[in-house]
């Protein structure tokens, strides 16, 4: 039998936004005369990113990352690796913009720039039904006797150790290994973005910037970020299409 899960939401915002370098040469002219947009992404953030039963990348973040293609008339290109390899990936020039629910944070913002916000989450808790009432206030989970998950290098890592520092900490490489260890009872809580997501982009050079910031801008105008927000957020037919 499948054990209980039950979801937390704690009252803790933080803006998703696209990551973007600010490496040498001229990142958007190269964007143009190669005809691809490389993104980065982990593939394992639902909604934001996922790979569905055709292997494809789908999700709020993809079909945003597409739109951008599309505006800038090139191809999209997903490059799929684990949620910590994404910024150094980013750094080296292996990926044009990272795009992979990545909440901004002063220490990434020395590395890279940041462009948005395009959707300003939380962070949930997904537990066990027996640790369900600790949940009640953070503090809770503060105990030797509790085992918690978080994406590794990420925020709820941070959050996790700032706020809970007595618990045992198990850091993954995506959500799914961390679901697993929830249904296996190896951890009794997973820590993450409520919902799974934020953007991120490499250190681009200012146009770069400025034009996403503009084409989020004119995606929130025309109505079709909202539109977005509702496919991917608000209804549930697209995990239909997960393996």
């Amino acid at each position: 039998m499948k054990k209980k899960i039950a979801v937390f939401a704690l009252l803790l915002a933080g803006s998703l936004m696209f990551a973007i370098t600010a490496s040498a040469g001229p990142v958007l002219d190269n964007i143009l005369k190669k005809g691809e947009l490389r993104i980065g992404t982990s593939g394992q953030q639902p909604p934001m990113t996922a790979i569905n039963k055709k292997g494809e990348i789908i999700g709020l973040d993809a079909d945003i990352a597409k739109a951008m293609a599309a505006a800038m008339d090139v191809k999209v290109k997903f490059v799929v690796m684990p949620f910590n390899k994404l910024l150094p990936a980013l750094e080296a020039g292996r990926v044009d913009m990272v795009i992979s629910g990545m909440t901004m944070t002063a220490k990434r913002n020395m590395k890279v720039a940041f462009a948005g916000p395009y959707y300003v989450s939380g962070k949930g808790i997904l537990a066990t039904a027996e640790k369900y009432a600790a949940l009640k206030e953070a503090k809770g989970l503060n105990t030797p006797e509790v085992t918690i998950a978080a994406l590794k290098d990420s925020t709820s890592q941070k959050y996790a150790e700032t706020l809970m520092p007595k618990a045992k900490l198990i850091l993954t490489q995506s959500y799914d290994e961390a679901i697993a260890l929830l249904f296996k009872t190896k951890i009794d809580v997973l820590v993450a973005d409520y919902p799974f997501c934020a953007l991120s982009a490499y250190r681009h050079q200012d146009l770069l910037i400025n034009w996403v910031q503009n084409f989020l801008v004119f995606l929130q105008g025309t109505g079709e970020l909202k539109k977005m927000h509702s496919q991917w957020l608000s209804g549930g037919a697209w995990i239909d299409e997960l393996p």
